[in-house]
């Protein structure tokens, strides 16, 4: 079977500018924010961001990589709005698809299901329909002729999630209390990259039981071994969010002269800067 270890920086130089890529997580969990750090050092931009949003896509919004948001939300939990994005989407720096969380749902499944669309009726006699001048409605070829949303396939050229085990083959594993929907992430995408806390042998994830092992090789480019590598997002059980962290990257994300000291700390130079600051800071806060 073949080995397919990467490190972050291999993974986005086999991303390109103007491709369309699913972040995989939920809000302000289990993000695959080393990846996401990585893209923010490339010099790749007018992507397409597909995701359950969180600070994935506000940093991509603030380092100017993002043409088009996807989504059916942004938030960072704790905190309702991710400040970059909500700069970004008033200042109309930004396209945005604005869907229900349903349909990003049904989109990522029809085109994991090579289809066109799937019908729904999430979205139906809400503004979803008029923020979304193109999505188009269809009527059931049934006796009873119901009116449904035709969703559209959310096709990705390549996905981007966080778990907390995988093997060397792709492999892998959450232990958390969600999957959320990386699974459908990584089927919708023509290439698939997991980054995880720990790669383990295949027969540790095997006993933990076929429920939690829903991304399989098939589905999987590349693998980055990548511990802390959610942060500041929670990764449970490994760790939760960094909530004082958090709050330090909204602060920073409304004052020009904070964030210029928070990239300048955090995302100048390379993941293995990041997690020393972090780490410095962490020691500071416990003295």
């Amino acid at each position: 079977m073949a080995d397919k270890r990467m490190t972050e920086s291999q993974v986005v130089s086999e991303l390109r500018s103007g491709m369309t890529i699913g972040i995989g997580g939920w809000g302000s969990r289990r993000k695959p924010m080393s990846i996401v750090r990585a893209l923010l050092r490339s010099d790749l931009r007018d992507l397409t961001i597909v995701s359950y949003g969180g600070p994935d896509i506000g940093l991509l919004c603030a380092m100017g990589k993002v043409k088009r948001a996807v989504y059916g939300f942004v938030s960072l939990d704790s905190i309702p709005l991710d400040p970059n994005f909500q700069a970004a989407r008033q200042a109309g720096a930004i396209e945005v698809t604005e869907y229900d969380e349903g349909m990003v749902q049904l989109g990522l499944l029809a085109a994991q299901w090579r289809v066109p669309f799937l019908p729904a009726r999430a979205g139906l006699g809400s503004d979803v329909m008029r923020v979304n001048a193109g999505l188009r409605t269809v009527a059931s070829p049934y006796a009873d002729a119901e009116e449904l949303v035709a969703v559209p396939a959310i096709r990705l050229d390549a996905a981007l999630v966080h778990l907390n085990r995988a093997d060397e083959r792709g492999n892998a594993q959450y232990l958390g209390p969600d999957l959320y929907f990386d699974d459908l992430f990584c089927a919708a995408a023509d290439r698939a990259y997991v980054s995880c806390e720990r790669i383990v042998p295949t027969a540790e994830l095997a006993a933990a039981g076929p429920t939690s092992l829903r991304i399989s090789r098939w589905m999987v480019a590349g693998v980055v071994e990548a511990p802390n590598g959610a942060h500041f997002t929670s990764c449970a059980p490994d760790y939760g969010r960094d909530e004082a962290f958090q709050a330090r990257y909204v602060r920073a994300a409304k004052d020009p002269q904070l964030w210029t000291a928070f990239v300048d700390r955090y995302l100048a130079s390379d993941e293995a800067h990041y997690q020393d600051a972090v780490e410095a800071d962490r020691i500071a806060v416990s003295a």
